[in-house]
């Protein structure tokens, strides 16, 4: 299904990734100092809490009896002064509360009836918040060895200062994300230029300059990669584009010949009228203008197959030499009738599709005729052999002694419709797609053939993987 909408750019993903994240660090930082700030308050209180507790325990301790009681909470006033907001508050054996402080009072059910373990305790009253401590302290009174003390401390300014730096903190964050998801924006588009600038290269090919390339060795090693693979698909579509190209002119220049003629023959047999003996002479020089067009353009699918990788040959084990003796026997008629002279020798078995194979070395066999002289010699040997990179195969060389082949044609005698013999190229003999036929076919069997002048004869020789 399609997507729907402007799709969102890597550098607004990578800016929205990048503030989130300093968001989220942000607020786990402000989380973690929030809470360090609330312990050391909740520390300062509980430290002064338990040396008002100390306090009131060493007074309650040299007490005697109940009634000394009011008094002995009279020094505390004294030591209370400049401490706002600490009560203390002291259950007395006869359930009476005697206070000291400057706080709000101590509530009478926290001190009587709440736990009295000494630990903090938190609570509210009339909008004011308190945190405070009920403990058992001995005395010296007899008939009540222990009485219910209770501190407290007004944390109303810790609370105010609290909101308050919560309020800041989130406005910090709020800045910092902002300011963050800008560097990073900032920082996205200068990491991303190099990837612009290969898009804008990129964008620079067409079909007429198929040769750019991406400057691979000045980009960032994270696009390295990147730039050798699109520099592999620019030499592969250029390579394509090539033998499209050369396809195409060959073509066209090659069936411009055989069409000039039909119409050449068939336009002079219009312009009068003709004998049904001359009109079947035109027909039967059509019929074989028809013939090799037919021929050309089979040859010419096959090719176009064969470099696209369309051809998948059969596997079969079966002795190379077979084949060429049945081709022998063929093309005896052929040989007999010139003077030529077949010979065969060696032996090897490989594995491939033998009516390609039968083609491809019947090629090699039909240009060797052609090119023998009369009393020439013929030479196809089969022998076990290694290619350039060590592996093992199958060699087949067929040398004939004709006219030595130029050097500076050699390379090019598996092209299509090359000649090295100019004159040949429209006298009858093909149209010289056997060799680049030849040559399909090997690659696609994983072998191939090459062309050289050794001791006199031209020796087209073929190379086939070693059967299993």
């Amino acid at each position: 299904m399609p997507v729907s909408g402007r799709r969102t750019s890597l550098t607004a993903r990578l800016t929205l990734l990048f503030a989130a994240a300093s968001t989220v660090v942000l607020l786990v930082l402000g989380w973690i100092v929030a809470g360090s700030v609330e312990h050391h308050f909740e520390e300062q209180d509980m430290a002064e809490l338990n040396g008002r507790l100390v306090q009131v325990g060493r007074l309650l301790d040299k007490l005697h009896s109940a009634a000394e009681l009011e008094g002995a909470l009279r020094p505390l006033e004294d030591s209370l002064v400049g401490h706002h907001g600490i009560t203390i508050a002291v259950l007395g054996p006869d359930g009476v509360i005697h206070s000291a402080g400057h706080g709000a009072a101590f509530p009478a059910t926290r001190l009587g009836s709440g736990p009295a373990n000494g630990l903090p305790q938190v609570w509210e009253d009339e909008g004011a918040a308190y945190r405070g401590l009920v403990a058992p302290v001995a005395t010296g009174i007899p008939d009540a060895p222990t009485l219910r003390v209770g501190v407290a401390t007004d944390i109303a300014h810790h609370r105010s200062f609290m909101d308050s730096f919560m309020h800041t903190l989130w406005w910090v964050v709020l800045g910092a994300s902002l300011a963050t998801g800008l560097l990073g924006w900032f920082a996205a588009r200068r990491g991303l230029a190099p990837l612009r600038a290969m898009g804008h290269r990129a964008g620079e090919v067409s079909a007429q300059r198929l040769d750019h390339r991406l400057p691979a060795d000045t980009v960032p090693a994270e696009l390295a990669e990147l730039a050798d693979s699109l520099n592999d698909m620019l030499a592969r579509l250029e390579e394509s584009f090539r033998r499209l190209s050369d396809f195409s002119s060959d073509l066209a220049h090659e069936l411009r010949t055989p069409v000039s003629n039909l119409m050449t023959q068939t336009q002079v047999a219009l312009t009068r009228a003709r004998d049904a003996d001359a009109y079947r002479e035109v027909l039967e020089s059509n019929a074989e203008e028809f013939d090799r067009l037919s021929r050309m353009i089979g040859d010419m699918l096959f090719l176009a197959k064969a470099e696209n990788g369309l051809i998948v040959p059969g596997l079969a084990r079966f002795p190379l030499a077979d084949e060429v003796s049945a081709l022998f026997e063929f093309y005896g008629a052929v040989a007999e009738d010139n003077g030529v002279t077949l010979r065969l020798s060696g032996r090897a078995d490989v594995a491939g599709d033998r009516l390609m194979l039968r083609r491809a070395i019947g090629n090699l066999l039909s240009n060797a005729l052609r090119h023998t002289p009369e009393g020439g010699t013929v030479t196809a040997t089969v022998a076990p052999a290694v290619d350039e990179s060590g592996r093992p195969g199958v060699r087949l060389a067929i040398a004939n002694t004709g006219e030595p082949i130029p050097a500076e044609h050699l390379p090019r005698l598996f092209d299509r419709f090359y000649q090295a013999d100019a004159a040949r190229r429209h006298g009858g003999e093909g149209a010289g797609l056997g060799l680049a036929i030849t040559r399909s076919i090997l690659r696609a069997h994983g072998g191939d053939v090459t062309a050289r002048v050794e001791d006199g004869q031209n020796v087209f020789e073929m190379w086939l993987p070693l059967a299993d």
